[in-house]
């Protein structure tokens, strides 16, 4: 089937996640309703006019600032939504018409709650976590059976018992618990792909916390005793074996296979 109007829905559908992952994003660490009250302005409490509700143009046509008391929006709010459907269109265009890309649409929009929650308040809430098991669940096991891999969820549930183990070892030495529930939830998705998605993402998510911590130490934005978000590292080194595991593997491979002449 045709990609190109896979592509336009998902971009579609990735807007309209995007603009309801900011109200998660704000609201889930504060514990508030999903529901109630609708959208609103958190400092004049007016409620947001429905065409200042459109993704990205409604920030656009008010200029970043509320049409009640001008209080400056961040822009946040349209980088949620437009990178959202980045993502949305990346994840169509690496999975296509296939039965696995609901679930790896739902892990995209997963990664970036919980990375910005994460950068905002160091803190990976259960109330998405643990619930992703159960999604996870429903969306992949099905996905193998009906695409007639059903090792992929052996695979994927060992996957998710390493990672989980891998985690908890770390731990011991200041690993975040919110990191040690995340572990296995990334684990099943990467281990469905396969062992390289495996350890692609989790050695990624270790070297790309390594690099940015350094570059905060040696631009002394923060100490050795600063605390660090880990969640958007792993969510990141996912993401980057979910679309490039294979090459990287086969990178590495040749860099290990010795030359012949």
């Amino acid at each position: 089937m045709p990609l190109v109007p896979l592509l336009v829905v998902a971009g579609v559908l990735g807007l309209a996640v995007g603009s309801f992952l900011n109200v998660v994003i704000h609201r889930v660490p504060r514990d508030e309703s999903l529901v109630r009250p609708g959208s609103h302005c958190p400092d004049c409490g007016h409620a947001v006019r429905n065409r200042h509700n459109v993704p990205v143009l409604g920030w656009l046509l008010l200029r970043g600032r509320c049409a009640d008391c001008a209080t400056p929006i961040s822009a946040r709010y349209p980088l949620v939504e437009a990178g959202s459907a980045a993502l949305f269109v990346a994840v169509a265009a690496r999975f296509g018409w296939s039965w696995a890309l609901p679930g790896y649409l739902y892990l995209a929009a997963v990664a970036i709650a919980l990375a910005v929650i994460d950068l905002d308040v160091m803190r990976l809430p259960n109330k998405i976590v643990l619930p992703s098991y159960a999604v996870a669940t429903a969306l992949l096991v099905p996905a193998a059976l009906l695409a007639g891999d059903p090792g992929a969820l052996l695979r994927a549930a060992a996957a998710a018992v390493l990672l989980y183990l891998l985690y908890r070892l770390l731990s011991i030495w200041g690993m975040g618990g919110g990191d040690v529930k995340l572990a296995p939830l990334l684990g099943f998705y990467l281990g469905w792909l396969g062992w390289g998605a495996v350890a692609v993402g989790a050695f990624a998510g270790f070297l790309l916390g390594g690099l940015v911590g350094a570059v905060l130490l040696l631009t002394r934005v923060a100490g050795r005793k600063s605390r660090v978000p880990f969640g958007p590292y792993m969510l990141a080194g996912a993401f980057l074996a979910v679309f490039a595991a294979a090459p990287i593997t086969d990178w590495y491979a040749d860099l290990l296979t010795p030359l012949t002449y």
